[in-house]
């Protein structure tokens, strides 16, 4: 029933359906098993039009420079005469990097080796040249929370000569790098979104793991056992180097590069022990040059069998240094751990994952840091935490070990296109009074109370992951932007022992007078308190009545947008609202074909934005309410 029309006669009403705040759609998958079949049923090899064999899939910017002439699309078939997927006996990465800087995506897939199990996940072993082959292959990632399989054709881009132009193997008719790295190039949108990144992004990509950054101008004193710890508990690891005017330094190292912890050793020299970590450069050459090197005089000092053990003197990009040596000439070390549904069944049980999306709008819930922002902080998403403790656990009385990740998804489909906000967030421990509420938390406790992390730290990259040491207690999580109105979707992660993660319930109220003025006739009061199932909430009955259901989603936001600081809704703005949500329901339902989504070309779009605004001046005319008031909202 129309909203203005409900505001004059009374009657129970037809819902309408959550259709319109649906979430954008997920990111659109093929079928790879559909598509094989159909491919060798019709004889014929894949084509994949949605990232095709173009120049559009390379890129638009600095890359295309580096092509080559006569740049050529071919299968592997057409440049070798026996391709292979992948050579299970080959331990090592043998893969070389092509023109795209991607040094990152290498050092990352070079720790996903030492997983084999990890490994066949991301790169699905049942696949080949050979048996069932028609041109098409496929691959998994883990992309803002969830797994994605990403199929692609076999036409691979190379020059004149028939030499792949990017990722490639050492050994010619191996073919699985390059196929994963046109894989990951249609996930984020083309080969040039490939440039440049963080070692951590890929390790997460590959994982879904939970990324721990250490600066290592600043390593905490027990660096060595963090980095035991890792490697006993199947974290991946990478690191990089300072940036530099030189590519190559005179000690062997590459500036500004990416580079594999594939391994440490305690050994035992003639003046006592010596900690000892051993990289890997991504592209199987240029090798560090100093202390404990392959041709250093370190070696001497060793046991021979010990010596025979570690030493290697090949010219594979592989070598060890000293943990010292590292923390001097490498930044960041970043350590992946791996969620509880890819650790070891024993591991698993000793974690609980939670993962919680949201989205911070302009105008709702983009309210800032609570540094810049204090006035519009408490307009964050909020998330309760319940850490508790663990039953047979001493430690845990105590304090409990907790991982909290932010991580926020680019606004554009190709990852190079979209800046990263510089996004954090804030802990609160909940006093007891507002734990029984069970509601979202008011402006006023933000004003007397101190966040856990005291030193918020905010960062312009994907994801921000900090640890805690939590006594059992329930807390609040507000993640944010550093300035306010700035728009992203977001995912949150919590990993410990034992605990509960959940949205809390909004509290909006209607000023007192609200309902005579509203229903206006005898008996309106039956109605406002009448049960309906699955309706607890003031917005969510009025709204109802009005035959419109709404889902949790838009009730909060509206508290948000349309109510004041403690909540409450006024009437003016509650009609305001209700105007909208008819007006954008009759447009949907005039523009939707199938009922599920709205399909218009660019031409269409603009004329029905451009029209827009004169059908919701008109509705206001024909309410009691002014359109400037309306419009304001």
């Amino acid at each position: 029933m129309p909203f203005l029309r409900c505001l004059k006669r009374k009657k129970l009403p037809v819902p309408l359906g959550r259709s319109i705040f649906q979430k954008h759609p997920p990111l659109t998958q093929q079928n790879y098993q559909a598509l094989l079949e159909a491919c060798l049923k019709n004889n014929h090899l894949f084509t994949d039009d949605t990232f095709p064999a173009h120049i559009s899939s390379i890129g638009t910017g600095a890359l295309l420079k580096k092509l080559p002439e006569n740049l050529q699309w071919k299968r592997p078939h057409a440049l070798h005469r026996s391709p292979v997927f992948y050579a299970a006996n080959r331990k090592q990465l043998d893969l070389c990097q092509g023109l795209v800087e991607n040094c990152w995506f290498l050092a990352a897939l070079q720790a996903l080796t030492f997983h084999q199990d990890i490994f066949a996940a991301v790169v699905p072993q049942n696949q080949s040249f050979e048996r069932k082959y028609a041109g098409i292959f496929h691959f998994q990632f883990w992309y803002f929370g969830e797994w994605v399989d990403v199929v692609v054709d076999d036409r691979l881009p190379v020059n004149e000569a028939g030499e792949l132009i990017f990722v490639s193997s050492v050994y010619k008719n191996v073919f699985w790098g390059a196929l994963l790295e046109k894989a990951y190039a249609k996930l984020y949108g083309s080969y040039e979104d490939l440039q440049f990144g963080q070692v951590s992004e890929a390790l997460v990509d590959f994982t879904g793991g939970v990324n721990i950054r250490i600066k290592l101008a600043a390593a905490p004193h027990d660096l060595w056992d963090i980095l035991t710890r890792a490697t006993y508990s199947r974290s991946l690891m990478g690191c990089q180097t300072h940036l530099g005017a030189t590519k190559v330094l005179k000690n062997g190292l590459v500036a500004g590069h990416a580079y594999t912890v594939t391994g440490i050793r305690k050994v035992t020299c003639q003046y006592g022990p010596e900690d000892l970590v051993r990289l890997r450069n991504p592209w199987g050459k240029i090798e560090w040059k100093g202390d404990w090197s392959d041709s250093s005089y370190k070696w001497e000092l060793l046991s021979p069998k010990e010596k025979i053990l570690l030493r290697k003197k090949k010219d594979d990009g592989e070598f060890w240094m000293s943990l010292r040596d590292f923390k001097i000439h490498f930044v960041d070390l970043m350590i992946c751990k791996l969620t509880p549904d890819l650790m070891s069944q024993e591991d698993g049980k000793k974690w609980m994952y939670s993962l919680k999306r949201g989205r911070w709008v302009k105008g709702s819930t983009a309210g800032g840091s609570l540094g810049l922002c204090n006035g519009t902080f408490w307009m964050n998403p909020q998330y309760c935490l319940n850490v508790l403790p663990v039953e047979g656990s001493k430690k845990s009385l105590g304090s409990c070990d907790v991982v909290i990740s932010l991580m926020q998804k680019n606004s554009s489909r190709h990852r190079n296109r979209a800046h990263h906000l510089f996004i954090g967030f804030s802990l609160y421990k909940v006093d007891l009074q507002y734990q029984e509420s069970n509601r979202k938390l008011p402006p006023a406790f933000f004003t007397r109370h101190q966040p856990v992390n005291k030193h918020q730290v905010f960062l312009d990259e994907r994801e921000v992951t900090h640890y805690f040491h939590l006594e059992p207690c329930v807390y609040v999580i507000v993640p944010s932007t550093l300035g306010p109105q700035q728009e992203a979707e977001f995912i949150l992660r919590v990993f410990s022992r034992k605990h509960v993660l959940r949205f809390p319930e909004f509290s909006p109220e209607f000023q007192s007078g609200f309902l005579p003025g509203y229903l206006g006739a005898p008996g309106s009061e039956y109605l406002w308190h009448a049960e309906y199932p699955g309706i607890q909430r003031p917005v969510e009955k009025a709204a109802f009545l009005f035959g419109i259901s709404l889902s949790n989603e838009i009730c909060n936001l509206m508290a948000i947008r349309y109510g004041d600081s403690d909540l409450k809704i006024h009437f003016e703005s509650f009609v305001c609202f209700m105007l909208r949500v008819e007006i954008m329901g009759e447009a949907f339902r005039n523009l939707t074909q199938d009922g599920k989504g709205i399909y218009l070309h660019e031409s269409e779009l603009l004329k029905k934005i451009c029209l827009q605004p004169q059908k919701w001046q008109q509705s206001c005319r024909n309410s009691s309410f002014s359109p400037s008031n309306c419009s304001s909202r």
